[in-house]
Formats: structure tokens, C-alpha cells, sequence
């Protein structure tokens, strides 16, 4: 594994207001992420861990804390270095997965996979596409529409296109919340393989339990803050 730091935040916080109530989804968050590590966020439902990662996603900006991307500042004290600089780190930097495929139902296989050479073109970036589709198993369904395919080819679909642009983190959210115990098990490999073999940073928040376990290490989040006791995840167990 190489141990160049990928992610570092320090103190994150992201607090919402509803009226005179005050929320914090994350709350003082400090973690590093070496680059080729295979990490999972686990813990309840709005214990925070899909704001967290929108955030080191920059997704979505922090109410204060800081952010570094291989060494790059990206929020300081909550903010922002301007949207443009966000603009480039998203797609240079990230490629992104959810739980909900978003695939267009009206666009083949390979027009969903594609689709973001429509707002950004790397040079040469579309030679590499059937490589992709051959690599995740899906280049006999490219001239397929979504609603002819299985819910784990249309995930696997998903992350090929997250993976056009050659990102250096991919960031998953429940990349297994709609599949069978089959399927989602078949991305959890898949997502293996792309850390271990394409040296991606892997970064899943999952309820999955045996998702989980395939993870380097599992970060357990609880009210916004990250857990440590004695009764804390361990990857071996999982704990989603």
C-alpha cells in the first residue's frame, strides 16, 4: 500500500438549524486517509457518516474544519477556496457512486458510462472506456438500456462511470443499499479489486456488514463524531 496522505480533516463540522434547534450532522471530525486504503464508514441511520463524506467529497461544504487533498487546502475553517477550485477537485480528483443508480433510461450503457465526457473531456479518456466496461464485466451489455439489465450490472455501470475520468478516490454511498446478498456481494469485490489491482482509495459508507469487513479498516461514526471506545468497529467485525 502506498502511504502518501490522500485525505487529511481536521475538526470537520457541518451543523444544520431548524428554527432554534441546532444539528450537527458531523461534529468535530479529524481522520487521514493514506492513498490506496480501502476504508468503510459505518455506524445508525444520522449518525452522520453520509455528510461526512459528501464533505471529504467536497460535495458539500463544512461549517468549520479543515480539509487537505494530497496536501492541497481545500476548506479552511469552513471555507471554501472558491467554487471553481471545487469544480476541478471534483472531477480531477473523485469519482463518485450511490445508492441510486441515476442512470438515464433513455441512454445505453455506453452513453450512461460517457456521460460526463459531456461537461469535461480528458485527452484520450474515451479510449479506455471498453477497457472499463470489459474490466467490470459489463462490455457484452453496452449497447443495453438500464431497464434491460440486472440491478448489479446497472451498479456496475454506475462505477464505470465514475471511473472515465480516472479519479483518485472513489467515493461509494451504499453502492449495495438496492441489491440481493449475490449481487452486493459481487460489488464488494469489485470495489476490492479496483483498490488493490487500479491502486484506487476506496472510500464506502455502507450498512453491509460483510462490505464492511472487506475494507482495510472501518470507521464508526455515532451522533456526528467518531467512535473510539472500547466497544468501537473493528474491520474483522464489521459493525454496520
Amino acid at each position: 500500500m502506498n502511504n502518501q496522505l490522500s485525505i487529511k480533516a481536521e475538526g470537520l463540522t457541518k451543523v444544520y438549524r431548524r428554527g432554534s434547534e441546532e444539528i450537527r450532522a458531523v461534529d468535530g471530525v479529524s481522520l487521514e486517509i493514506n492513498q490506496g486504503e480501502f476504508v468503510s464508514f459505518v455506524g445508525p441511520s444520522g449518525s452522520g457518516k453520509t455528510t461526512l463524506v459528501n464533505i471529504l467529497g467536497c460535495l458539500d461544504n463544512p461549517t468549520a474544519g479543515k480539509l487537505e487533498l494530497s496536501g492541497r487546502s481545500v476548506f479552511d475553517q469552513g471555507q471554501a477556496q472558491g467554487e471553481a477550485e471545487l469544480t476541478r477537485v471534483r472531477r480531477e480528483t473523485f469519482g463518485y457512486v450511490f445508492q441510486k443508480f441515476y442512470l438515464i433510461p433513455t441512454l445505453t450503457v455506453y452513453e450512461n458510462v460517457v456521460l460526463p465526457f459531456t461537461f469535461y473531456r480528458k485527452p484520450g479518456a474515451e479510449k479506455g472506456v471498453d477497457e472499463i466496461l470489459k474490466m467490470l464485466g459489463i462490455d457484452n451489455r453496452k449497447h443495453h438500456l438500464p431497464g434491460q439489465i440486472s440491478g448489479g450490472e446497472m451498479q456496475r455501470v454506475a462505477i464505470a462511470r465514475a471511473l472515465v475520468n480516472k479519479p483518485r478516490i472513489l467515493l461509494a454511498d451504499e453502492p449495495t443499499g438496492n441489491l440481493d446478498t449475490r449481487r452486493s456481494s459481487e460489488i464488494g469485490v469489485l470495489l476490492g479489486e479496483l483498490n488493490k489491482w487500479e491502486g484506487l482509495t476506496v472510500i464506502v459508507v455502507t450498512h453491509n456488514v460483510d462490505l464492511a469487513k472487506m475494507a482495510h479498516r472501518a470507521i464508526e461514526l455515532r451522533d456526528g463524531r467518531i467512535h473510539t471506545g472500547p466497544d468501537a468497529c473493528q474491520p474483522e467485525q464489521g459493525c454496520a
